[in-house]
């Protein structure tokens, strides 16, 4: 078996530089065309495809030459993935050239069977080879089947529409850019049709201003009886805090009624009526419960309040009080058609049952509905114009059939993304000054006050805006090779595609409910293109029943219910791949779980570790090793949003652990217990310095540790256990994760004892202050006193009472080069303090002045990193995991002044 450079090596830095970079990259970018959630980047994606396809180099050569040309192939693979080179045939030939070498000219077809948003089998595509995906959603099929099915049976075809059939021969159409010139004219038909027809809803200001959104908060009765006023219910009173520009609205109580008047200047607004606790009538000012908000809600009684309108002025936004004329405006709207299926019974992600907005339909305002269905059937007869103007162009009737409904896809995926920031759940941004579409993470919450955007107003919330955001993603489409996609579970989607190399992203145990969210898109695009795909939207809503996604409300709340399901479904898609995928490639598998699913676990041996022993984890690993799998490569690459906040109850990863994996050979050895400790602690050290030396973000070391344990795990056919019984997944979790921690321990033999003593004070007692008596054991246990680390500059002692410096608090005259008492301490906290108050441009010039003694502060941030982890202290676990995640452009920046000069002086702080 030839192994694939995904085996040995990959220039991570760079992959993973990259795909972070891509998060904020919005123009023409896939993720743009339709939301989908936890989409992976495409540079990881691409990387990973061309490094299961291509030879490593010590299949042939001796290792110093097999070296050399590594070099290279990385070389290839660091130009591959940026972003500016997805489109450069020049860079993308000598990839697929490499591809053809390694493949012999036949590279295999490539399938995703959890195809999702489609990034895996479009880069594929890029890379020129066959590409499939499958999914049992489809919205998710929609979207991959818009990315790599259409453009190429269109591609290089001129638009059929009648403005530019005139002007035929002037323009060269390459790739999807006529498809996407004919979306572009018959949604500018659609648009101006939908105005003549629904335009009257959407006055304009007292001036003629045109209208941006109108800013509404919900109501209810309050329940004091000597009030019962209609009580306004919002988070917030801001319109604007932009400097020079700021504006609020201001609650006014007259008798028992209440009206928004704007204020704008310096002034501040006053608290909004909801927090946490409940809500506040401005009237009464009586404490309202949200038990009393949510019977209203569920008796029919909520009602709105419009605060203010906001507009498009000669110098920017204008905010405008709210008018009698336009509340009238938006009671006129009578739909003609309602999505009213029941939301899910599923209360982590949606929270808008508990106050009476039980179906879909209750998630817009009847304006918004209107709108939703007047574009929805606009999609069909703009598909009919289509139709009659390809027909006029010469295209034959199925042809010209074909490409109407390709067209009609676009359009009608149009209105399934514009209903993202076309309903009562959008937020009004008061920095940007702009409405925020709902989805911003993967859940419906409630909202208290709401902002309506004017659909014609070609701003955020325009059925335009939103169109050409798409199109610019269908003007860059790949049409390297043909893709299909198909609407199927993942152990029947391997039928059908011949041997194919196999890359996917499976589900994430409980994380997202897809299906249950897909349903608010899904609702459009079947108003919109059922027709086209009567197949695809045959039912009402999405499939559930048959999702593998572990949501316990389908199982009557039984969690050993959920997990037997998704473990069972999941172990026959492994078993399925294992039996279908190419035998010359192998297999790889992304895998990301929340930090929060560690749980403190007892070992065999007595001892409580910190364990990422979580059920989706779990599930997921006794599925590849019941397959018959081995894993014989892992590679953290930061595929999740590097934002998140570190703290418990929050999907803290930044990466997602790919797994490399191969048919475990049958004759594979068995294990003791004790061999399979041995072989850790053997060669685990040396996958963490790896990943170390990378900078994997340290809140996602113990989850990437997860893959170079179990690789050794998974090269035994079993390890037993001290009774004969064989080791469980959770069980070896559970010993690597305590080999980690002895890793990191033993780290802290290579700081000075002042930074030891530091290490263990911090353990024991954070930040805060503790005996002087506990302070001269620890002093004496590490071969220093009390007075000479108070003397190191890191210790206060006084009163009797012992307590290490806060960042804040140390000293900002401080020198490296003049300290005598330096630090690993020191150096950790005031490189942090540099980031946080200087940036990566400060720390690298403080790098620089510390010189060779700053090569261990990475390594320290990582064993401070771990003890706020378990302590669950989440803001200085931030500081730790920012410094790690920063090392990597901070030593670039050092590199590049090696000077330092413009830090010389103190470190003014």
């Amino acid at each position: 078996m030839r192994k694939k450079l995904i085996e040995v090596a990959l220039p991570l830095d760079a992959i993973n530089r990259e795909s972070a970079r891509e998060k904020s990259i919005r123009h023409g970018h896939p993720s743009t065309l339709h939301l989908w959630w936890s989409r992976k980047p495409l540079a990881t994606c691409r990387a990973v495809l061309f490094a299961s396809l291509v030879d490593d180099p010590a299949n042939d050569l001796p290792e110093e030459e097999a070296k050399a040309e590594r070099e290279r192939l990385f070389g290839i693979l660091e130009e591959l993935v940026r972003w500016e080179n997805s489109n450069d045939e020049r860079v993308l030939e000598r990839a697929r050239a490499e591809i053809r070498k390694s493949t012999g000219g036949n590279p295999p077809p490539v399938l995703d069977p959890f195809c999702g948003g489609g990034s895996i089998p479009l880069e594929a595509q890029r890379l020129g080879l066959e590409a499939h995906g499958s999914d049992l959603n489809p919205v998710a099929v929609m979207i991959t089947k818009a990315l790599i099915e259409i453009p190429p049976k269109f591609s290089n075809e001129p638009p059929v529409n009648p403005k530019s059939r005139e002007n035929a021969g002037l323009s060269t159409w390459r790739g999807a850019q006529g498809l996407a010139e004919d979306v572009r004219y018959y949604g500018a038909w659609m648009r101006e049709e939908a105005e003549k027809r629904i335009g009257h809803l959407y006055p304009k200001g007292p001036n003629g201003e045109t209208v941006i959104a109108w800013l509404w908060a919900r109501t209810v009765r309050c329940p004091n009886p000597a009030c019962g006023a209609e009580m306004p219910l919002a988070s917030k009173f801001w319109l604007s805090k932009k400097k020079g520009k700021k504006a609020w609205v201001e609650p006014v109580v007259e008798g028992r009624r209440v009206r928004f008047e704007v204020k704008k200047g310096d002034g501040v607004p006053r608290e909004g009526t909801v927090n946490r606790k409940g809500a506040t009538c401005v009237v009464c000012q009586s404490a309202v419960p949200f038990a009393h908000i949510r019977s209203e809600g569920k008796a029919g009684r909520m009602g709105q309040q419009l605060m203010a309108i906001v507009a498009e002025g000669h110098q920017g936004r204008e905010y405008l009080p709210a008018s009698e004329e336009h509340v009238r405006a938006a009671e006129k709207a009578e739909p003609e058609w309602r999505p009213d299926h029941e939301l899910p019974h599923n209360p982590r992600d949606f929270k808008t049952p508990n106050y009476g907005m039980r179906t879909f339909a209750d998630l817009f305002t009847p304006r918004q509905l209107v709108a939703l269905t007047t574009f929805s059937d606009l999609v069909g007869e703009a598909r009919g114009r289509v139709i009659s103007d390809a027909t006029e162009a010469g295209l034959p009737e199925d042809r010209a059939t074909a490409y109407a409904d390709a067209v009609a896809t676009y359009l009608g995926m149009a209105v399934s993304r514009f209903s993202d920031i076309c309903n009562s759940l959008c937020m009004w941004e008061n920095t940007k000054t702009q409405v925020r579409h709902l989805f911003t993470r993967q859940a419906v919450p409630m909202l208290w006050d709401f902002a309506e955007a004017n659909i014609f107003a070609e701003a955020a919330g325009d059925y335009k805006v939103t169109l050409n955001t798409m199109l610019k993603v269908l003007d860059r489409a790949s049409t390297a090779a043909n893709g299909e996609v198909y609407q199927r579970d993942a152990t029947s989607s391997i039928d059908g595609v011949e041997r194919p190399l196999i890359s996917t992203d499976p589900p994430y145990y409980d994380n997202i409910g897809y299906a249950d969210l897909s349903d608010f898109f899904y609702v459009w695009l079947r108003r919109s293109l059922g027709k086209v795909y009567p197949e695809l939207f045959g039912t009402m809503l999405a499939p559930k029943a048959p999702e593998l996604v572990a949501t316990p409300y389908r199982f009557g709340g039984s969690k050993q219910k959920v997990r037997e399901f998704f473990e069972r479904g999941l172990g026959e898609a492994f078993r399925r791949i294992r039996e279908k995928a190419h035998p010359d490639y192998p297999v790889t598998v992304y895998y990301a779980f929340k930090q929060s699913e560690s749980e403190r676990v007892e070992d065999g041996d007595g001892s409580g570790v910190m364990a990422v022993a979580s059920t989706g984890w779990e599930t997921m690993l006794e599925g590849l090793m019941a397959a018959g799998f081995q894993i014989t490569g892992t590679w953290p690459m930061r595929t999740e949003l590097s934002n998140r906040p570190v703290a418990s109850g929050t999907n803290a990863l930044a990466s997602s652990v790919v797994m490399v994996c191969r048919p475990r050979p049958e004759n594979a050895p068995v294990a003791s217990r004790r061999e399979f400790q041995n072989a850790l602690r053997r060669e685990l050290p040396g996958a963490l310095e790896v990943m170390m030396s990378e900078n994997i973000a340290p809140v996602d070391l113990a989850q990437a540790t997860i893959g170079p344990g179990m690789a050794i795990y998974s090269r035994y056919s079993k390890v037993i256990e001290a009774d004969g019984s064989p080791m469980r997944v959770r069980a070896a979790l559970q010993i690597i994760n305590r080999i980690l921690d002895e890793y990191l321990s033993e780290a802290e033999g290579e700081v000075d004892p002042h930074t030891r003593f530091a290490i263990t004070w911090f353990e024991q007692h954070g930040m805060e202050s503790g005996p002087y008596g506990d302070a001269e054991t620890i002093a004496t246990a590490r071969g220093v006193s009390v007075r000479g680390v108070q003397d190191a500059g890191i210790l206060e002692a006084r009163a009797g009472r012992v307590r290490l410096l806060r960042r804040e608090e140390l000293s900002s005259e401080w020198d490296p080069s003049t300290d005598h008492r330096l630090t690993d301490w020191e150096i950790v906290q005031y490189l942090i303090l540099a980031l946080q108050t200087k940036g990566e441009q400060g720390a690298a010039q403080l790098l620089v002045r510390i010189g060779e003694r700053g090569e261990g502060a990475r390594d320290l941030a990582y064993r401070l990193y771990g003890i706020c982890d378990r302590k669950k202290w989440a803001e200085e676990a931030l500081a730790y995991n920012g410094l790690v995640t920063s090392w990597s452009e901070i030593t670039r920046l050092a590199a590049e002044n090696p000077s330092g000069v413009e830090a010389q002086g103190s470190l003014d702080v």
